[in-house]
């Protein structure tokens, strides 16, 4: 896979500012606003995660991106270029891995690689559709009928679609949904490789693992508002929680006095529990006061603050904007 070239890169693979979207009311229903001013900026060559409850606006942000979903106020460019104003330039620069697996099932991988790089005007000496069969590991099924491959072969060739133009920014919305462990790892061994070559990554996941693992900066949007983005690192430091459970030498019938003060709790027998926060209490203060009394350490093992624990502190608060 040949690297994307970054010279004269802009200062920006994706901005939005004040982006807004307001569905029309229909029959039944009211009008609903599925994002307010969204202001996202992303540098090139960053892992960049979109993260967010169903109904958050991830997907609206995304189709907008792609041309799909008219924006109803706000700007926003791909690569420097504005999605309207330098409509195709911007198109060419971005591709997109769907949620849903769509397939012609009367094309062979081969072939709908092919004509997916034609539509995009991609010459044919210019095509790599080997090469992109050969990376996303269906180089054996180049001219087997769509229909016949499994799910995750499906979703492989969803992004091989993705990467027929080699665009300069990649969307993976949801790509892991359904699929097995080891397909996750090669599709992610995949995309790093992208990534290392220069391509700007856009995920978006349910599986928070998965982005506290892999993106540099995280975004979270809620009510089709960002609530949070920052460097993950900064991120994870925004909960001052941590749990530590000590497993010592004799049953435990009541927490020592001694261990009051730490907020600790007895599980199991012979399992106590301190729940502090990290910025202010040591862990070493604690087993020192666990030694002091009289209490012999068996084991320690302790559990940090997750993307999880951050992200549904951060969801769970309701939209306080009056309804339009």
């Amino acid at each position: 896979m040949p690297a994307i070239v970054t010279d004269n890169a802009p200062d920006f693979a994706v901005e939005v500012v004040d982006l807004c979207k307001t569905y029309q009311s229909t029959k039944g229903s009211p009008e609903k606003r599925a994002l307010k001013d969204v202001t996202l900026r992303i540098p090139p060559g960053a892992f960049f995660g979109l993260l967010g409850p169903n109904g958050a606006g991830k997907s609206t942000l995304i189709n907008i991106l792609a041309g799909l979903v008219v924006k109803t106020g706000g700007a926003a460019r791909v690569w420097g270029y504005d999605i309207e104003a330098d409509m195709r330039e911007a198109r060419r620069a971005i591709g997109v891995v769907p949620q849903e697996l769509t397939f012609d099932p009367y094309f062979t991988p081969y072939e709908a690689l092919d004509l997916h790089a034609g539509l995009y005007g991609v010459a044919k000496k210019d095509r790599r559709t080997d090469e992109i069969l050969n990376a996303i590991g269906l180089a054996d099924k180049r001219d087997a009928y769509a229909r016949s491959l499994s799910g995750g072969m499906r979703r492989r060739l969803l992004v091989g679609k993705a990467l027929v133009h080699a665009p300069r920014v990649l969307v993976l919305d949801e790509p892991t949904a359904g699929v097995d462990v080891e397909l996750r790892r090669q599709l992610w061994d995949y995309v790093r490789e992208l990534n290392a070559l220069g391509t700007t990554i856009l995920l978006t996941t349910h599986y928070l693992e998965e982005a506290e693992a892999l993106c540099d900066e995280i975004a979270i949007i809620n009510y089709g508002r960002v609530v949070t983005c920052e460097p993950t690192a900064t991120l994870l430091r925004r909960i001052d929680s941590k749990e530590m459970t000590v497993t010592v030498d004799r049953d435990i019938d009541e927490i020592p006095p001694l261990l009051r003060g730490y907020n600790a709790e007895a599980r199991d027998h012979r399992a106590l529990v301190f729940s502090y926060p990290p910025s202010r209490t040591h862990s070493g203060e604690i087993l020192a006061a666990v030694r002091e009394a009289g209490l012999g350490i068996v084991d320690v093992s302790t559990r940090e603050a997750e993307l999880e624990d951050i992200f549904l502190s951060l969801t769970s608060r309701p939209d306080t904007e009056a309804q339009p």
